[in-house]
């Protein structure tokens, strides 16, 4: 799932992306989108030291936060999932979800999602603003704030056609960690914390591989790019849920794809399922331990 070699053209870019071209192409027309076992809580982060739900949850990240599925039904993202059957029982009463198809860290943090016109809950500007926006409006009432991103800087480096690796990889890989490390993770956790006590749980995702089959040497790059995840999230003693172990890990070839994803599909797509979403969902559960 992740930048192609520079000769490719923007176009073969976008249609290999968390947010498809296709998919502005049918809404057209009816109108008028990883952690190596082992490391996933990150340093020092455990359900024990989390603060727990309160009133408000905000899902942030791409086309997986936003719920994204070839056959458009956008209805059943991980993070309504969670919310509808666990957060809404832990007295979590509003969820906002800022999820955009195609963000990357860069867009994520400068505006300019190529789909901002699809979002389930609009804004304006880029979604970190928007949500920085979010915590000052209701300081100490929001937790928990999911965040998946990430997959859209790289995925454009693996070709799926011909399983080779981008030499952009590195280049990729190293200004993801600093747009996490510098900008992102440093002003939401900054959002969440009130007199220096943290008042709201941040909580980020790995990802797994829907190429792993198909191309069995893009495993390791997968587990690369968790680990660095896991890695800037422990800096800021952020909690990553393991997605890339509850979607089958490294084994391969890897059942749970053809379940967990559109990938063994006529759809051939990369993106996650009704019941995929549902995996990672528990994923963000089983990490916060609610």
């Amino acid at each position: 799932m992740f930048i192609t070699h520079p000769r490719r053209s923007t176009s073969a870019r976008r249609r290999r992306s968390f947010a498809p071209v296709a998919l502005a192409l049918t809404l057209a027309l009816v109108a008028s989108v990883f952690l190596a076992p082992g490391i996933a809580h990150g340093a020092g982060a455990t359900s024990s030291t989390l603060v727990g739900p309160k009133s408000y949850y905000l899902a942030l990240g791409d086309s997986l936060a936003f719920g994204y599925q070839p056959n458009l039904s956008f209805s059943h993202s991980y993070p309504q999932q969670w919310y509808s059957n666990n957060l809404s029982a832990h007295h979590v009463g509003h969820y906002t979800n800022y999820g955009c198809n195609g963000e990357t860290s860069a867009t994520f943090v400068n505006g300019g999602c190529p789909y901002s016109y699809l979002l389930h809950n609009y804004y304006f500007g880029s979604q970190l603003n928007a949500a920085l926006s979010f915590l000052k409006a209701h300081p100490g009432a929001v937790s928990p704030v999911s965040l998946d991103i990430g997959a859209n800087d790289l995925l454009p480096d693996i070709n799926g056609s011909t399983c080779a690796i981008s030499s952009t990889w590195s280049t990729d890989l190293a200004n993801l960690d600093t747009r996490l490390t510098g900008t992102i993770l440093p002003k939401l956790t900054a959002a969440l914390t009130v007199n220096g006590v943290r008042t709201g749980d941040l909580v980020m995702m790995n990802y797994y591989d829907p190429y792993q089959n198909a191309c069995p040497t893009s495993l390791s790059y997968v587990q690369t790019l968790n680990q660095h995840l896991a890695a800037d999230a422990a800096q800021f003693n952020v909690p990553v849920a393991d997605v890339f172990t509850a979607f089958g890990g490294a084994t391969t070839p890897n059942p749970n794809i053809c379940t967990d994803t559109w990938m063994c599909s006529s759809y051939n797509n990369i993106h996650a399922t009704t019941t995929g979403y549902g995996v990672i969902a528990g994923a963000f559960g089983s990490v916060t331990g609610y």
